[in-house]
């Protein structure tokens, strides 16, 4: 029986492809000319894998089209101190013997005696690589032999490394490495760069290289010349990473072309972003935004992310919406992609509800913005600490840690001004360089909170040195949102270790805005920061002149708790009131403003 991708096949093939389970190995050899020469033969003609299992005895187990996941075998515990004693034989139709991601996943984790790739071109075997697991510092690795030949891949002694693994898997205690590696490759600049490896890191990536290049022109196959991917290669086997990040955005097709080459999974700053994400988000609606952003993203590119759909991979680019998007095609991507606009309006509709009762209050809409990472949390729960509002339960604190994207789910505060004045402040997501188009779509119905609040406090970490850059990336976001005619505080966070050479920097750039100094950590200068806030944000409420008679003084006393008094006179019959009022207050005392 042959198992695995056969759709189309001719019945003819399939009947030649059975033939292999009559074929069999010597017990000392790897695998046999004759195998190694008729499937590629075959991969020639179906342009598909043919991967071939065979155990230590030579005895060929299972035939599958496809790569080496499509072999069913079970996966062996590390505890059991043995190695699966299967071998898998496969080709490789892009005439690539480099063994890919997918091979070494199933390499170590179904614990094979070996993995052997051919490469097969339009003239033939281009190549084999064979792949061997081994124990380095306790941990189970593996190590590859490249641009073999057949008559090399029959003489290699595999048992002896085999019989050696196994020794050393019962003297010692074997932990499976499972860490990613990240060589960083960029071509904007190295601030951009080291951004990227930050981005890495709140993935719990490990970055053991960079690579930088300044390119004229875009290469279509590999984005950076194949030169330059010759070098990547090197670079990836001398730090042995597993993963290659890419700072642009790729196509399906360079994805596909690069993972060929370097037989290393390769993602794009897009898929990075998408993944923390997806990590990060918690409520039902944020999970719902990361999903929508990831189906728009993976519909544009079927081709080519083979190995970020793929099951044995993980890693990287695997949260989300899941496994069940290895069977998804563009129908019923666009098809989920519609149903969960239909949720996020619903949620849309509620917010929309949340607002209109917080406007009916007379509540004004303060909401925080900045880049990633720059202490908008913490500036918001050190606010909702210092003026905390009378009428509502104390909520607790969001959570703010020194990382990228530590908050994806807007939450909205009501405090109490200095002046009395009652306003819901919102802490959005943190925005980046480059932050994906489809994301900012997705994110939309979370900042919309933006685009109904009457101020903008525009946090920037004044102590970075690309906070300009920082700046300019909020700026273009809040352009595509049409929020940038709000008015804005920039609150210069951070100030305490941020050098005057900075502050000065930003000053003479940003010439247009009301700035603060602050900062939220050691809670310098919030005091000026919230009278900074009573004098922008817009007023709301209306000016009234009352006459509370001396019976009802209470009224007065509810004044100054809830109303912006300006002067407060005592006269023979009443107390004459000056004070700025909500809607709400305006309605219930209104009897007691006079008549001319």
């Amino acid at each position: 029986m042959i198992k695995g991708n056969i759709e189309g096949l001719r019945d003819s093939i399939l009947n030649e492809l059975k033939l292999i389970y009559q074929m069999s190995v010597d017990k000392n050899r790897v695998v046999s000319r004759e195998i190694v020469e008729f499937i590629s033969s075959v991969t020639r003609v179906i342009k598909r894998e043919i991967c071939v299992a065979i155990d230590r005895k030579g005895r060929v187990l299972e035939v599958a089209v496809g790569d080496s996941n499509s072999v069913d075998l079970p996966l062996l515990e590390l505890s059991s101190r043995r190695l699966s004693g299967v071998k898998i034989i496969h080709t490789h139709p892009n005439g690539y013997p480099k063994l890919s991601s997918l091979d070494i996943s199933a390499l170590i984790k179904l614990k094979l005696d070996c993995m052997v790739a051919i490469g097969v071109g339009e003239e033939g075997i281009l190549g084999l690589n064979l792949g061997i697991c081994k124990i380095e510092d306790n941990e189970f690795k593996y190590e590859e032999f490249e641009n073999l030949t057949v008559n090399q891949i029959e003489e290699f002694n595999y048992l002896e490394k085999v019989e050696s693994i196994e020794k050393d898997l019962k003297k010692v205690n074997i932990v499976e490495s499972d860490s990613e590696l990240a060589i960083l490759v960029g071509v904007d600049s190295m601030e951009s760069l080291d951004e990227l490896s930050e981005l890495a890191r709140a993935c719990d990536v490990k970055v053991v290289g960079k690579i930088f290049q300044k390119i004229k022109k875009i290469d279509n196959i590999f984005y950076i010349g194949s030169g330059k991917v010759r070098e990547l290669c090197l670079e990836r086997q001398i730090k042995k990473a597993n993963l290659i990040i890419f700072d642009e955005e790729l196509s399906g097709v360079q994805i596909k072309n690069l993972e060929a080459v370097t037989g290393c999974k390769v993602i794009d700053r897009t898929i990075l972003i998408l993944e923390i994400f997806a990590r990060r988000a918690k409520t039902r609606e944020a999970k719902i935004q990361v999903e929508l952003a990831q189906l728009k993203y993976r519909s544009q590119r079927l081709i080519g992310l083979g190995t970020i759909m793929s099951r044995t991979g993980g890693g990287i680019g695997t949260k989300g919406p899941g496994e069940k998007k290895l069977e998804i095609d563009r129908r019923r991507i666009k098809d989920e992609i519609h149903n969960l606009k239909q949720e996020l309006e619903k949620i849309q509709k509620n917010r929309a509800l949340q607002r209109n009762k917080r406007e009916q209050a007379s509540v004004s809409r303060i909401s925080l913005v900045g880049y990633t990472n720059v202490g908008k949390s913490t500036l918001r729960n050190l606010l909702v600490e210092r003026c905390p509002s009378n009428n509502s339960v104390k909520k607790e604190a969001v959570f703010a840690e020194n990382m990228l994207f530590a908050t994806l789910d807007a939450t909205t505060r009501t405090i109490v001004l200095p002046d009395k004045r009652v306003a819901a402040l919102t802490d959005t997501v943190g925005f980046v360089r480059k932050l994906p188009h489809d994301l900012v779509e997705a994110f939309k119905s979370t900042l919309e909170e933006v685009i109904f609040s009457e101020l903008l406090l525009h946090v920037v970490d004044s102590a970075s040195e690309t906070v300009l850059q920082q700046i300019e990336a909020v700026d273009k976001v809040l352009e595509e949102l049409g929020a940038r005619d709000r008015p804005i505080i920039l609150v210069l966070n951070k100030s305490d270790i941020a050098s005057e050479e900075n502050i000065l920097k930003i000053k003479e750039r940003i010439k247009e805005m009301e700035i603060v100094e602050i900062s939220a950590k050691t809670e310098k200068n919030i005091d000026l920061l919230l009278e900074k806030i009573c004098s922008t944000l817009p007023l709301k409420n209306r000016r009234v002149e009352l006459q509370i008679p001396y019976s009802e003084t209470s009224i007065t006393a509810h004044l100054h708790r809830n109303a912006i008094v300006e002067s407060e006179e005592y006269k023979n019959e009443f107390i004459k009131v000056v004070a700025v009022v909500t809607e709400e207050i305006y309605n219930r005392y209104k009897k007691y403003i006079p008549e001319n």
